[in-house]
């Protein structure tokens, strides 16, 4: 039976491994498939939000999103942190990048109609102090 199998449908025009390049370009593909399935949930879900936001928070419209459409969990993870973050950069203004040597934080903030943004200097976050009170 296996030969016979092996006439009809021979290795040279049905292989079973497909060669390097093409095993490398079909996982671009795959990838690039994946986050387009990833950024439209995002965007439906932020559709989603905005048409609820009256009736429930963001926090529960995201899971009712998520459980409405059948989104599987790995990915339904992958969509609500990337609606987190769309949702936070619209409330929370961009910090400027620093070098990690330096403990002084500085904030670009929009200026009213000036062409450069402004720096505002902001004290360093302690975490290590916070943790050290909730251990007394």
């Amino acid at each position: 039976m296996p030969s016979l199998l092996r006439r009809i449908f021979p290795e040279s025009l049905f292989p079973r491994r497909l060669d390097e390049g093409a095993e490398r370009r079909m996982r671009l593909a795959q990838a690039r498939a994946e986050e387009a399935i990833i950024e439209t949930h995002v965007r439906n879900a932020l559709m989603f939000i905005d048409t609820l936001s009256e009736d429930m928070a963001f926090d529960r419209a995201i899971d009712t999103y998520v459980r409405v459409m059948g989104v599987p969990e790995p990915l339904a993870s992958l969509v609500a942190t990337r609606v987190l973050v769309e949702l936070g950069e619209e409330l929370v203004p961009r910090r400027a990048l620093r070098p990690k040597a330096s403990r002084d934080v500085s904030v670009e903030i929009e200026g009213d109609g000036a062409d450069a943004p402004t720096l505002v200097d902001r004290p360093a976050l302690r975490l290590s102090d916070s943790s050290a009170a909730i251990d007394r």
